[in-house]
């Protein structure tokens, strides 16, 4: 059990410093939900830095494997490879949980080269594999969830914080957007708008057990809307949120758990 915890430990703290915002949503949710919050999230950081680690293709190809045969240990549930972040996830996955994770790891193969998305449904399906697969693998493992509400409102949260990091990426040399003109930002954005709002009307499909996996959505809204109104500060970085107003909304979300 000491070791458990130590693991858990050492996953907020990489989450703390590789994915501030979902640490602070962790954070934001009761304590009995850190223990699966903060492996999974833990998860996300190694595996969506690991194409950015090394200019070798073969080695970041190499490092998505190794947390694909991870999952593939958990989901057959037999003995899981000793790891700081593996031996906490194998405790709250099941075999459907590690499917998830396992497709947002092909997805994020995208990372490791410099081709375009090929069209609209290809980048709707990376944010949905990645994104939303991480905010159903969470909420599953928390409690009852519609897996179509989580993956809208996982989805829309994927579109706020690709469009936050669209400077990073286009100074990386990817192409991240399919129309990088502010009419193509916008029908982004709309479209994040539509599917976060479709997520809300349903909000009483998730129970109350795995509303905090959603509590990660708490800043999309604001940045999808910003991003709609003034479309051409997004390849400039003009979206991060005014931090004081994303704090109070985090606070009240987590209070109220209106996500």
């Amino acid at each position: 059990m000491s070791d458990l915890g130590d693991d858990l430990t050492g996953c907020a703290d990489l989450l703390r410093r590789g994915d501030p915002d979902r640490f602070r949503a962790a954070m934001a949710a009761p304590v009995a939900a850190r223990r699966v919050l903060f492996p999974v999230y833990a998860f996300n950081v190694e595996v969506s830095r690991a194409p950015w680690l090394t200019q070798e293709s073969i080695i970041a190809e190499m490092r998505l494997q190794w947390w694909r045969d991870a999952l593939d240990e958990i989901a057959q549930g037999g003995k899981v490879r000793r790891h700081e972040v593996v031996t906490p996830l194998a405790e709250v996955l099941d075999a459907e949980g590690a499917a998830l994770l396992d497709a947002l790891i092909v997805s994020r193969q995208w990372d490791i080269y410099r081709d375009p998305f090929e069209d609209e449904a290809h980048l709707t399906r990376y944010l949905e594999h990645t994104s939303g697969n991480l905010m159903l693998a969470a909420a599953r493992a928390l409690g009852q969830a519609d897996a179509a509400v989580v993956m809208d409102a996982g989805y829309a949260t994927g579109v706020a914080g690709w469009l936050r990091a669209i400077p990073a990426l286009e100074e990386a040399g990817r192409i991240p957007l399919l129309d990088g003109r502010p009419e193509g930002i916008r029908a982004l954005a709309q479209d994040g708008l539509r599917r976060l709002a479709a997520a809300r009307a349903r909000r009483n499909d998730i129970s109350a057990q795995a509303r905090p996996a959603l509590l990660a959505s708490w800043q999309a809204e604001g940045v999808l809307r910003h991003a709609f109104a003034q479309p051409q500060l997004v390849p400039d970085g003009g979206l991060e949120p005014s931090p004081i107003r994303s704090s109070l909304g985090l606070m009240a979300r987590s209070v109220t758990g209106r996500w």
